[in-house]
């Protein structure tokens, strides 16, 4: 846990005002001020000059597949889905993390400091996704968050897959089931823990069973329009917190999402169109999103998108038509608050954790780089 202060720079923190020639002051990994040029230094704290820099809360993407999809490693270590049963809510992003994933060196280099990293989607339920920072030997050290959601697909993949296995679903219409199915199940489940003496203990249901009670949301893959709008349907119905990730075709949908207050983690942004779903992908998505009242994320998909490349989407959508002002929203607090993690990362505010990019430029100009990184105030890029 560090002690520094960062002093002179533009500052960025997200919840309020941008504050020229501004101070950050970290002490223990804690921020304990953050104002303009006359914040006082604490007497012991270490001072940096970051006259000319950017300084801003440390870059969180809430959909990786960072540490279970390996980087250079081939099939070897893809540990992203395990596709030997259409409803695993059971198995946890937690126990594939490899901390070694070269993905995590890359995310830093990007300013990416908190990532959300998810199963898979080749399963109607994947299994349950995890926050970590992205510094650290063993998950433990990296872990801010677990579980998050529990991950949850809809549309092509899961009935390619077990369609390609002659098993249910091989259809929406087998995939709605299913879904339908794991809550009901998870609901007689919660009625039978809570009259039975001493019940038998099911993981699977158990991990349901959070979200019908909502303390997690469900984060539900879905690209097309019919499929994002199933998801709402099967939320409804259950009662849960529902989370569209991807959301290609929500622009489409945008007012509905907008009234139900719907959050989506929108993205890959700059992928090819190289299946059906993808047809009606566009930049223009987060901004059309926001246009409507939609709480809008950034996502990479990592490694569909290379992990350091999240800021990069964020200008692409800028140029397309998103509201620079929100922008950084898009990839800090906005993702921190779908994972529950607001409350230490996302923002620069007394309190939260010292997990900082300093950026040699505005932070949304395409050549400006991050030249130093803390989390939880070690620093862990730069000299």
């Amino acid at each position: 846990m560090g002690t520094f202060a960062l002093t002179g720079a533009t500052v960025h923190p997200v919840t309020s005002e941008k504050i020229d020639g501004g101070t950050v002051v970290v002490q223990d990994g804690l921020i304990t001020a953050v104002g303009g040029p006359d914040t006082p230094v604490p007497d012991g704290v270490p001072t940096v000059d970051a006259s000319g820099k950017h300084v801003l809360p440390g870059l969180v993407d809430a959909h990786t597949h960072l540490g279970v999809h390996e980087e250079a490693t081939g099939n070897a270590n893809s540990d992203t889905n395990e596709m030997t049963d259409p409803v695993t809510a059971d198995v946890r992003a937690l126990d594939a993390i490899n901390p070694a994933d070269i993905g995590f060196r890359d995310a830093v280099e990007g300013g990416v400091l908190t990532v959300g990293i998810m199963p898979g989607s080749g399963n109607v339920v994947g299994g349950q996704a995890v926050a970590v920072n992205c510094h650290g030997r063993t998950v433990e050290e990296m872990l801010l968050r677990e579980p998050t959601g529990i991950k949850s697909a809809l549309g092509e993949n899961p009935k390619r897959v077990y369609g390609g296995k002659d098993k249910k679903p091989s259809t929406r219409l087998g995939t709605g089931a299913i879904l339908r199915g794991a809550f009901v199940e998870a609901q007689n489940y919660l009625a039978k823990q809570e009259h039975e003496e001493h019940p038998e203990r099911d993981l699977k249901l158990e991990a349901i069973g959070k979200v019908l009670k909502r303390e997690i949301p469900w984060r539900q893959h879905s690209h097309r329009a019919d499929d994002i709008a199933t998801a709402v349907r099967v939320a409804e119905e259950f009662g849960y917190r529902l989370v569209v990730d991807h959301g290609t075709e929500g622009h489409l949908i945008a007012d509905i999402l907008a009234e139900k207050g719907i959050p989506v983690a929108n993205g890959p942004l700059m992928t090819s169109r190289s299946k059906m779903e993808l047809r009606n992908r566009t930049p223009e998505s987060p901004g059309l999103l926001y246009k409507a009242g939609v709480e809008v994320s950034i996502i990479t998909d990592h490694p569909v998108i290379p992990i350091n490349h999240l800021m990069t989407q964020v200008i692409v959508a800028i140029r397309a038509g998103l509201d620079r002002d929100y922008a950084l929203k898009t990839v800090t607090v906005n993702p921190a608050r779908i994972m529950g993690i607001d409350d230490r990362v996302g923002s620069l505010e007394t309190g939260k954790h010292g997990t900082i990019g300093v950026w040699s430029g505005d932070p949304l100009d395409i050549y400006s780089t991050v030249e130093s990184a803390y989390v939880k105030g070690e620093q862990v890029l730069g000299d």
